[in-house]
């Protein structure tokens, strides 16, 4: 799959995202408290967490992999942990540094979490635990509050 693409209106001329693959680098489910912790009532607490890492494999070729970990827990006790990390292999042609970080680090993700989300909800029903959706991600707010921090981070240090 070749497209053109641009970032942020930062676009250049024949800039090219190509997705050379999508897999599943590392899939988990634990439930520790097992049986008996589906006997218990009350109200699950949910907790998301993302991480994100772009590792090179080659000239414009980038591996990008979005770990995506769901803890359920009841009262103090863990029902469930899922967590898989969602990879792909993105040819990315064309962009500037700035731009190339921008498509790493929105785009590609973007691309990846359907599947992690695929993923997460086929262990939580599997595991025994009713249906669970993870809600969409916006990946270029999470990438521009990141930057602002960053640069919020530069500023504190300059002033010292």
């Amino acid at each position: 799959m070749t497209e053109e693409t641009s970032t942020n209106g930062a676009g250049q001329a024949g800039a090219q995202l190509q997705l050379q693959k999508v897999y599943v680098k590392d899939a988990s489910f634990e439930v520790p408290s097992a049986p008996h912790i589906f006997q218990e009532q009350g109200q699950p607490q949910v907790q998301l967490n993302l991480e994100q890492k772009v590792g090179a494999l080659a000239p414009d070729v980038y591996e990008v992999v979005l770990t995506v970990t769901v803890t359920c827990k009841l009262e103090e006790k863990t029902a469930y942990l899922a967590e898989v990390q969602q990879a792909g292999v993105f040819g990315v042609l064309g962009f500037d540094d700035a731009s190339r970080d921008a498509v790493l680090a929105t785009y590609c993700p973007n691309v990846l979490f359907p599947y992690a989300r695929q993923i997460i909800s086929d262990l939580v029903q599997n595991g025994g635990f009713p249906p669970f959706l993870l809600q969409p991600i916006n990946f270029d707010a999470l990438y521009a509050d990141q930057q602002r921090r960053q640069v919020e981070g530069q500023g504190l240090s300059g002033n010292a």
